[in-house]
């Protein structure tokens, strides 16, 4: 049984979201921190030879868990490193990359008892693609009305992210709805940009671009 869709698919929940502003707060730790993270999580998947992303995942993990440890109350922290260790699985596959995921799936659940909204609905689009593209019982929790459930939970929060259109879009059209697969990447491709994200944003646009001409093809 493959663990994985294929790799493409899965890459990038990086991207995942726009940074969030907290409201009269000025960015200090672990808001830079965590922007400062987000920023190498995207060097790592868009500009490192794939022979040399294990181990930048590896000690980015590390990275991030030290600030988990430092700041066991927030919820931004525990969402990054399951997006790290979520996309680090894909590498890897196997019982390795499942435990991978159960990892990312927990800290996500953790989070979600902290600050159910944060990072526009993150927690709930990275949930959602967990659920779709992890296999099933026995060997692991693939679930695919969880899937369903907390991919649109996420677009109820950002209903005009390029994130959560894009991997909805992917999973309708993984289960047979290309009609509205494509509307959710157009939604997606018409997403305003993310000042602060340039790389993010310039890597998902062409992922979304792929599988619009991939769902174009099938016709």
């Amino acid at each position: 049984m493959r663990i994985w869709r294929p790799v493409h698919v899965l890459l990038l929940l990086l991207g995942l979201v726009a940074w969030p502003a907290v409201a009269g707060t000025p960015a200090t730790a672990p808001d830079a921190e965590l922007l400062s993270i987000a920023h190498q999580w995207a060097h790592i998947t868009y500009q490192l030879p794939r022979n040399q992303r294990d181990a930048a995942y590896a000690a980015l993990e590390s990275r991030t868990a030290a600030l988990i440890r430092q700041y066991p109350q927030r919820a931004r922290p525990k969402v990054w490193l399951a997006i790290i260790l979520s996309t680090h699985a894909t590498m890897h596959g196997g019982l390795d990359g499942l435990s991978m995921a159960k990892r990312a799936r927990d800290l996500l659940l953790q989070a979600q008892q902290i600050d159910p909204a944060t990072m526009h609905g993150a927690i709930y689009t990275t949930l959602g693609t967990l659920y779709d593209r992890v296999p099933g019982w026995p060997l692991g929790f693939g679930n695919e009305t969880r899937a369903r459930v907390m991919l649109q939970r996420g677009l109820r929060i950002d209903p005009n992210g390029i994130d959560a259109n894009y991997f909805y879009g992917d999973f309708l059209y993984r289960n047979g709805d290309k009609a509205a697969a494509l509307a959710a990447l157009n939604k997606a491709l018409a997403a305003p940009p993310r000042p602060d994200r340039p790389l993010a944003d310039q890597g998902r646009r062409k992922q979304v671009q792929a599988l619009i001409r991939t769902i174009i093809d099938s016709h």
